[in-house]
């Protein structure tokens, strides 16, 4: 399963899809704007391509100069002229002849006209569309651009004041997506129906930009990504280990007490194996080259499935042994392109918390509802409960997916019903399922209503076929299992990096890498901080004590700025008293507490799972 899948975040009234709404029109019309702006300033410059996306546009190009911010402020000040001129678009037919005729000089868009011409092909190289005997134009203003639409009837329907190209940087984008081609600037843009929703979209960058899981990692010593290590390959240090072995820990622990059994895996398996699963002909552009190893071929692990199946393969089971649920915290490695990779959210390297549950067709219902249930006590208990549920299922103009489509057609059923008998809300979208099976995706926003693909769970009829794995059920017949796949978290760097994002680095009391700091005021309390920390630690705190010899304002200045939830404070009388003074990482001053009810209190908040600061 993928943990990498990516939601499309649209700000829009999801009763209607995103390319029906104002917002994609005028999202799509300034893209057009924007790249006869951008002709304008560079002649020479040559044009790619110039989609909605969400939240707004952009539009790549092959400069002859680097872009500067000046440039940027010429080509927004002229793309408000145009669309000032009510300029309207006009929409007409041509031949592929006429279309390359109108394009001369412009190699990106002849490609697209060829590619037009011969036939749309998917990823796999299977057509998906015929070959195009016309081609459609848009032309505003003195502009014509190869387009389908839809657009806005004229640029009086978009607000000048309304839109930016300068609230992102500019980027580099390689032409469609492959980093052997040319490498393009990409410019984006953001745009609103009222200039109110463009300034609220601007302050929601500002406070997303406080939150980017990849400053508060640095800055809170989380993680690192060495290159001298690899590209999209963190390395955990101390306090991010921390964090992420409490989740596993306390994920681990639900999991065992759900029935599932622990295994383990290695990170390498043969080719063969990936073979017979399916993952290799059908994701081989983004797995590592094969291993040769003693004249037969492996592979860096890019599932943790065929390896769970392999395990129940291990003996002959009876209708009894169902449900089996094997778990694993399980490490899978993927080829991303360098472009794609961004932080902890997309890495080559991840930890998914996999596990693979095989159930009778009789038992499939109730335990694909479990796992749900399961999946909304993590989402809840990490204060994520604001989330809706997408339920992918073929594409019927692709042919990447395997199996029989009766097959298909009862996993699919099974969890639609399964999301209205829980009342769920979701939706079913067409091209969102793995090869081998239908799935159902968690797509949860963060606090700042972003929109995040985290935990799947997946009902699949055929891998156990390609396996042949069987069970003995009660008439002594040799039957098929049903395998159901699921991941809560998806996979812990991208978890990990979203939670940070969603807490902004001040983690709840049980999750927060050290929960107590120890502050003595002067050398001589030091003794003392000791004797707490130890004492805290004993009852299963993680705790440090500053023993520094340096100003004790400084030090608790610093320790906020770490959002350690808890700062105590000791001086003479709670040496004497046997008292720590208890200051919150929000600056709140709750005075000496003794060392018993301090430490009784913060066991409770823990073991609750509280997402609270205080109980």
């Amino acid at each position: 399963m993928s943990n990498h899948d990516r939601d499309r975040n649209h700000d829009h009234d999801h009763d209607q899809p995103y390319e029906a709404t104002p917002l994609y029109r005028i999202r799509h019309s300034l893209a057009h704007v924007l790249a006869q702006a951008m002709l304008e300033r560079f002649p020479e410059a040559h044009i790619a391509i110039g989609p909605p996306i969400e939240d707004g546009f952009y539009y790549d190009f092959a400069l002859p100069a680097s872009i500067t911010e000046g440039d940027l402020e010429w080509v927004e000040n002229r793309m408000k002229q145009i669309v000032k001129g009510r300029h309207a678009f006009t929409v007409r037919d041509v031949t592929p002849g006429e279309a390359r005729q109108l394009f001369a000089g412009q190699p990106f868009k002849l490609e697209l006209i060829d590619d037009l011409v011969n036939g749309r092909v998917d990823d796999n190289g299977n057509k998906i569309a015929a070959p195009a005997e016309k081609m459609t134009l848009y032309t505003q203003d003195t502009f014509t651009d190869l387009c389908r639409g839809p657009h806005v009837a004229t640029t009086q329907d978009i607000n000048p004041k309304a839109f930016s190209i300068r609230v992102r940087p500019p980027a580099g984008a390689y032409w469609r997506g492959d980093e052997k081609r040319p490498q393009l600037t990409r410019i984006y843009g953001t745009a609103w129906e009222t200039p109110e929703q463009l300034q609220a979209y601007i302050q929601r960058l500002e406070e997303a930009r406080r939150r980017d899981h990849r400053l508060l990692g640095e800055k809170l010593e989380l993680f690192i990504i060495s290159p001298l290590v690899g590209k999209g390959l963190p390395l955990w240090l101390p306090d991010g280990a921390t964090l992420r072995d409490t989740l596993e820990r306390w994920l681990r622990q639900v999991q065992i007490d759900n029935g599932y059994l622990p295994v383990v895996t290695p990170h390498i398996g043969n080719l063969d194996l990936y073979r017979t699963s399916g993952h290799y002909p059908y994701y081989k552009d983004s797995q590592y080259t094969p291993i040769q190893v003693d004249e037969e071929e492996y592979l860096l692990k890019p599932m943790n499935c065929p390896h769970h199946i392999m395990i129940y393969k291990n003996g002959l089971h009876s209708y009894r042994d169902l449900p089996m649920r094997l778990a694993e915290f399980g490490t899978v490695y993927r080829y991303e392109q360098s472009g794609e990779l961004n932080g902890l959210t997309r890495v080559r390297g991840f930890t998914v918390d996999d596990a693979h549950i095989f159930v009778t067709p009789e038992q499939l219902l109730e335990e694909f509802k479990t796992v749900v249930e399961l999946v909304r006590y993590v989402f809840s208990t990490l204060g994520l409960s604001d989330f809706r549920c997408r339920v992918g299922i073929r594409d019927p103009q692709s042919n990447k997916y395997v199996g029989d489509d009766a097959l298909w057609e009862s996993a699919t059923a099974a969890i639609i019903t399964a999301v209205k008998d829980l009342g769920l809300p979701y939706s079913v979208e067409e091209g969102e399922a793995a090869f081998y099976g239908p799935k159902l995706d968690f797509i949860v926003r963060d606090v700042l209503k972003r929109q995040w693909q985290l935990g799947t769970v997946q009902v699949d009829y055929n891998l156990p076929q390609r396996f042949e794995l069987e069970y003995v059920d009660a008439d002594n017949q040799r039957k098929r299992p049903i395998m159901i796949h699921r991941a809560p978290f998806g996979s812990m760097e991208r978890f990990v990096g979203i939670l940070i994002e969603h807490f902004a680095g001040e983690f709840p009391v049980w999750l927060a890498p050290t929960q107590v700091m120890l502050i003595p005021i002067r050398p001589e309390h030091n003794a003392y901080a000791e004797q707490v920390t130890a004492h805290l630690r004993a009852a299963g705190l993680r705790v440090k004590a500053d023993l520094r010899d340096k100003n004790m304002r400084n030090k608790i200045k610093e320790h906020r700025q770490k959002f350690i939830p808890y700062l105590l404070i000791v001086g003479d009388k709670d040496v004497e008293n046997g008292t720590v003074s208890v200051r919150l990482r929000t600056d709140e001053d709750h005075g000496a507490l003794s060392l018993a009810d301090f430490t009784a209190m913060a066991q409770g908040l823990i073991r609750s799972h509280s997402p609270a600061l205080l109980a």
